[in-house]
Parts: structure tokens; C-alpha cells; sequence
């Protein structure tokens, strides 16, 4: 193995901690406030929630793509962006703060003003983060990033259980987040990650002309998973948002612990080998199967116990349908967030932004049609967008001489394919074995025994590329 791609295979064990950690603590933090909120105020703070996120994505657009990419000095290079990103971050959140009463009314929630002025004020130090760990991605160092993003996300959680537990209510998330964006920065420091911000006006002439690409990729991207929650607000309330965002939440999971880390070391990897002259279309073929794989089992397993939602409170009922369609949905999510890593860093951001823009095009258009039918044909909307794409963006990469032959995928393809119908089969078989929903123990016990059961199904149809990995 070469030594770029030791350093690569490292970064993803490492990178996989950091989103164990920090994705896990956000998990306890989805268990503590199903328990501790209503349907109501759940929604709330995902309202708020969504809305800083597209403000994180415009203050931040490009960061990390520009830094791992530059040929220049990087640590000028992230100078020249701090200035450029705190500054939009400060600009943003001064606006959402002003504008949150108005915001409130436009999607009739009053309740979410206040959550929206506190979340806002997360922007500038989140905004100094992203490019400290814009200068971890280039070099592949995603040992140091544990300190700052895990213990922000451990810290962040901590008070939010806390608070919650103590009855402060949907303000309680918001605070954590909050506490989260604050801390991530003062570990980036502490780990040696030291950015001062300089105006560097090459560095400033390459970001913008890369961020003019990528940029209004990245703002679509966030647009893409949030729309939705704004879409239900606006048309149901804050109680179908709640109902909505549980089962989002759990269905986020496995694409943040698999393909954010594979897609977070391919960007960086893909880059360096295109500088070296390497070749992509293994690489892209090992990322693809490992989503494939990796993501699918993990995906068939939740699927199959989707009706398991109700351990959280009978309330939650409701969530289960779209529970098990928001698993499809993240499976072909996390087969394009892949993707996009490869067309970016091989220089095709206008194809990426053009892939980006049609699913949005689907999504909006799928949205205003179908929203006012409820929680479950949203899912179902997200679902049809989002594999409307995958053919698309696989034969953008094969035009372009990236993608490996499609047999190579087969074994990949078969195995997710397999478990899934195995795992159905066995919830479905199963009747109350397990005990009934609401069992906590029964829940675990079942989520055990289709792991065993997809986890056979995947290593059978697998052999060969788990040889691979062992050389």
C-alpha cells in the first residue's frame, strides 16, 4: 500500500471515531428530547435547527474544497477564508436575529423566534471551525480533529440532556448547539490547528472563483435537507415537523457515519492523486461498494425495525412510515455525497452544481405537490428525488473515465439487496418474538439478530472485495 493511501485508510478510521463520538452524542440527545418533548417541540427546534444550517453552509461555502485544493501556501490560503467566512458568519447571524420575528410568521410559529435568535448567534464561531478542519482534511489528519469536533459534540450534548432533563424545553437543544460552536474552535487551538485571518489576495481570487462553482453546490446541498422541515411547518405545524424530524434524525445516522467519512477522505485523497497523476476509478470503486455494503446493511437493519420508533413513546406511532422510506432515501443520499467528493475533486464542480440543482428542481417540485398529503409523502418525495439522481451522477462519472465497471459493484449491489429482503423477512416472521414495539430490551434483542443476519448476508456476497481489503 502506497503511503497516501496508508495516511487515507488511517484518516477514515479516525474520521469514523470523530463521527462515532460526536454523531453518537447527537444520537443520545434525539433519545433524551423524543422522551422529553412533544411532537410540538421537536418541531420547533428543528425549524430553528434548519435554518442555521443553510446559514452554515452559506458562511462556509467552499472551505474545505478550496484549502484541500490549493496549490498555494494553505495556511495563507485559510487565513484569507477566516476573514472571509467570520465575516459572513457575523453578517448572518445579525440578520437572522433581526429578521426572526418575520420568520416566525411566515412559517405561523411564533414559538420559534426566540430558538432561531439564540441559534444564530452559533455562525461565527462555527465559521472559525470549518476552517481549521479545512486545513485537517488537506493533510489527511483526522486524529487531531477528535479533540475539537467529538469533544465540541460530546460538550454540546452534555448540556442539552442536561437541560432538557431539567425541563427547559426546546431551548435546550438550541443551547447546546450553541455551547458546541463556541467550544469547537477554543479545542482547535488547544490540538495546535492556530488560523490567524490575512487578506492574501491571490488565495482571495482563488476562493472566489472556486466558491462561485461550489458554493451555490453546497447552498442547494443544505437546501436539499431542510427544505422539507419548512415544507411540513408551513403546511402542518410544528407537530408533523416533530413527527417528521425523528425519523429523519434516525435515518441520518448511518450516512454520517459512513459516507461523511468516506466522502470526507475522498475529497482530500482524490485530489492528491490527480496532482500525482493516479487514477480514480478503483478508489471510486472500493467508496462506492464500502457505501454500498456498509451504509445498505445498516440501512436494512433500521428499515426492518422502523416500527420500533415507538420505544421513544407511543406518540412517536406516526414516525415509523417514514422511518423505513427515509432509509432508501439515505442509501441514495450516501451514494451521491460519494460521488460528488470525485467530481469535485477532479475539477468538474459545474457538473456536480448541475446534479445538485436537479435534485433540487425534483424536490421542490415534488414538495409543492405532494406536502399538503403529509409526513409520509414527503419521505416518499425525498425518496423519488433522490434516486432520480443516482443514474444520473453514475453516468456523469463514467463519462468522464471515473467510475470502475459496474460488475465490480455487483457483489456490493446483491448483498444490500439480500440482507434487506432477509431482514424484512425475519421482523415480518418474527411477529412478537421480540416483544411487543415499545419494548426497549425487545428493540435491542431484535436489532442484534438482524445485525447477525444482514451481517452474514454481506460477507457471503462480498468475499472477494473483503479479501482485497485484508491485502
Amino acid at each position: 500500500m502506497t503511503a497516501v493511501g496508508q495516511r487515507a485508510v488511517r484518516g477514515s478510521l479516525w474520521l469514523f471515531l470523530v463521527n462515532v463520538v460526536s454523531k453518537g452524542s447527537q444520537m443520545g440527545v434525539t433519545l433524551v428530547l423524543a422522551a422529553f418533548l412533544t411532537e410540538e417541540g421537536l418541531g420547533l427546534v428543528a425549524l430553528a435547527v434548519a435554518l442555521v444550517n443553510i446559514g452554515q453552509v452559506v458562511q462556509s461555502m467552499g472551505v474545505y474544497d478550496v484549502v484541500s485544493r490549493t496549490d498555494r501556501d494553505p495556511r495563507r490560503v485559510a487565513g484569507t477564508l477566516l476573514t472571509l467566512s467570520a465575516g459572513t458568519g457575523l453578517a448572518l447571524a445579525l440578520g437572522l436575529v433581526l429578521a426572526a420575528d418575520g420568520i416566525a410568521h411566515a412559517l405561523d410559529a411564533p414559538s420559534v423566534a426566540p430558538l432561531v435568535r439564540w441559534a444564530a448567534l452559533s455562525l461565527p464561531f462555527s465559521a472559525v471551525a470549518g476552517v481549521q478542519m479545512g486545513l485537517l482534511h488537506r493533510d489527511l489528519d483526522f486524529r487531531r480533529r477528535l479533540l475539537p469536533d467529538a469533544g465540541g459534540g460530546v460538550l454540546g450534548a452534555a448540556v442539552t440532556i442536561a437541560l432538557a432533563a431539567g425541563g427547559v424545553g426546546p431551548l435546550s437543544l438550541v443551547v447546546g448547539l450553541l455551547c458546541t460552536a463556541v467550544a469547537q474552535p477554543v479545542l482547535g487551538v488547544v490540538v495546535v490547528v492556530r488560523v490567524r485571518p490575512v487578506r492574501y489576495a491571490g488565495a482571495a481570487a482563488e476562493a472566489v472563483r472556486w466558491i462561485a462553482l461550489v458554493g451555490p453546490g453546497a447552498l442547494v446541498a443544505v437546501l436539499l435537507i431542510n427544505l422539507d422541515y419548512l415544507a411540513l411547518g408551513r403546511a402542518h405545524g410544528p407537530e408533523a415537523v416533530g413527527v417528521y424530524s425523528l425519523a429523519y434524525r434516525i435515518a441520518w445516522v448511518p450516512y454520517i457515519l459512513v459516507a461523511v467519512v468516506l466522502g470526507g477522505v475522498l475529497l482530500p485523497l482524490c485530489a492528491r492523486l490527480i496532482r500525482d497523476g493516479g487514477e480514480l476509478s478503483e478508489v471510486v470503486g472500493r467508496a462506492t461498494t464500502a457505501v454500498l455494503v456498509v451504509t445498505g446493511g445498516l440501512y436494512a437493519v433500521t428499515a426492518a425495525m422502523s416500527d420500533r420508533v415507538v420505544v421513544f413513546g407511543g406518540r412517536w406511532a406516526g414516525a415509523a412510515t417514514p422511518l423505513a422510506l427515509l432509509c432508501l432515501y439515505g442509501l441514495g443520499i450516501s451514494l451521491l455525497h460519494v460521488w460528488y467528493q470525485v467530481l469535485k475533486a477532479a475539477g468538474h464542480a459545474r457538473r456536480y452544481l448541475a446534479l445538485e440543482a436537479t435534485h433540487l428542481v425534483l424536490l421542490v417540485g415534488g414538495l409543492l405537490a405532494f406536502t399538503s398529503h403529509g409526513v409520509v409523502a414527503v419521505a416518499a418525495v425525498q425518496v423519488a428525488a433522490a434516486w432520480l439522481l443516482v443514474p444520473w451522477t453514475w453516468l456523469a462519472l463514467a463519462r468522464r473515465g471515473l467510475s470502475p465497471p459496474l460488475g465490480a459493484l455487483r457483489g456490493g449491489v446483491v448483498g444490500v439487496v439480500v440482507a434487506a429482503g432477509c431482514c424484512a423477512a425475519v421482523a415480518f416472521l418474527a411477529g412478537d418474538v421480540f416483544g411487543p414495539p415499545g419494548s426497549v430490551v425487545g428493540a435491542m434483542t431484535e436489532g442484534v439478530v438482524l445485525t447477525v443476519v444482514c451481517g452474514v448476508v454481506v460477507v457471503a456476497a462480498n468475499r472477494e472485495a473483503l479479501r482485497e481489503v485484508r491485502r
